[in-house]
């Protein structure tokens, strides 16, 4: 955990919250990273306090050739009755471009401390409109049937000699939370540029609609204050059909401090009537994510 704590999602307990988040240790002799996914557990009378750390990673690294050989991001957790299922975006490098990613699931019988891999390749495969960048996932479970919101890459564009993904949310339902049926869809519109980036899609029900938070970006230039990440939301009846208004997302970047260049990765959870959202500051989560807590309308 050297740096880095990104994409905060979490699993409710009776007397805490464990929040899952991926980190970095020091690079290599080449400067090349890896990732890991960890938690932390916060008491739930009180979310400014931490009570434990994860010791260890919460999944080895795949083994060589494999989609997640070299980082687990993000990780995200629900409670079945076979245990707790998780769901990571695995990550491997690329000679052309720095990186792909696919979706992995594994499964912890120990309350969630550890997972074991369901297998060495990816839960959810790439299909002729999802051809890479398969990331993100937040698994969520309505009315008994899982659905898993995610993104997918549409193309890379060239910035200076550096390769950026472009991705877009998509979603797949499933009975099991195993074998799953793709939306074959956008479910976003874009609104700063057609080549828009989203990410982080986290969906939960309140008050008879669907709401979704995300994240958006420019597709180029977007490490700092003006075109970085901001949070957008939008709302559904249905799940399939969905209305932006990122007026409504109501979390903007701070004047100053670890969050005054952008707000991203957003994870929106309840405990105990209060709404809380997680997220990621500057350098998307290069100094931790923080909390935030809804307010109510006047």
């Amino acid at each position: 955990m050297f740096s880095f704590a990104q994409a905060p999602a979490t699993l409710i307990r009776e007397d805490y919250v464990r929040v899952y988040f991926s980190t970095r240790p020091l690079p290599d002799t080449q400067g090349q990273f890896k990732s890991f996914s960890a938690w932390l557990d916060l008491d739930r009378g009180d979310l400014t306090r931490v009570l434990r750390v994860a010791q260890h990673p919460v999944l080895p690294l795949g083994k060589t050739g494999t989609f997640d050989e070299f980082g687990t991001y993000p990780f995200s957790a629900i409670e079945t009755e076979a245990g707790i299922l998780g769901y990571y975006a695995g990550w491997t490098r690329c000679e052309s471009v720095p990186f792909n990613v696919a979706i992995g699931a594994a499964l912890s019988t120990d309350g969630g401390i550890t997972f074991k891999k369901l297998g060495a390749g990816p839960i959810i495969e790439f299909s002729p409109d999802e051809p890479f960048i398969m990331s993100g996932p937040k698994i969520r479970r309505f009315g008994g049937t899982y659905y898993l919101f995610y993104i997918a890459g549409t193309k890379w564009v060239s910035q200076a000699g550096r390769a950026e993904p472009i991705y877009r949310i998509r979603m797949a339902r499933s009975e099991d939370g195993l074998k799953w049926h793709k939306h074959n869809r956008h479910l976003i519109e874009t609104v700063l540029e057609e080549n828009e980036a989203q990410a982080s899609p986290d969906v939960h029900y309140h008050n008879g609609r669907y709401h979704m938070f995300f994240c958006y970006r420019y597709s180029t230039n977007y490490r700092g204050h003006s075109r970085g990440y901001r949070i957008g939301y939008a709302a559904s009846d249905d799940l399939t059909i969905w209305h932006r208004d990122d007026a409504r997302a109501g979390l903007h970047p701070s004047a100053q401090g670890w969050d005054s260049e952008m707000v991203s990765y957003p994870h929106v959870f309840c405990v105990d009537g209060t709404t809380y959202m997680a997220y990621l500051g500057n350098g998307v989560g290069r100094e931790g994510f923080g909390l935030a807590k809804l307010e109510a309308r006047p």
